[in-house]
């Protein structure tokens, strides 16, 4: 099951970076977005996943192994994705919503979200 976000900015290239800090503390997702989609090739090394996400803080090893989902194909139409591992709850979903919000509220950008 997946968490799809179309963002309506400006700035678009900030909320995706936001949403990126945002996911190395949700365990229950990886990631997959129109950045990194475009630089698929250069992720495929624990240490280049690393030297990208510093820039958010300190990253696990593990959670650098199971952060960047393996389907790059899966965005269409959307800019960012949250690829969940295991079936989310109604709540996990509202949770994520709310961190969403926290997260872009600075920004002054808009998005939507459907998890299908």
């Amino acid at each position: 099951m997946n968490s799809y976000i179309k963002i309506y900015g400006p700035p678009v290239l900030k909320a995706i970076q936001k949403l990126q800090a945002l996911a190395i503390d949700t365990p229950e997702v990886c990631i997959m977005d129109t950045v990194i989609a475009r630089d698929v090739p250069r992720f495929t090394e624990r240490t280049q996943v690393m030297s990208y996400f510093e820039q958010y803080g300190e990253i696990s090893v593990e959670r650098c192994d199971n952060l960047i989902s393996k389907s790059s194909g899966m965005l269409g139409e959307y800019d960012f994705v949250y690829e969940w591992f295991t079936p989310p709850t109604g709540d996990q979903v509202n949770e994520l919503i709310g961190k969403i919000d926290e997260a872009l509220a600075d920004l002054g950008c808009k998005y939507t979200i459907t998890t299908k």
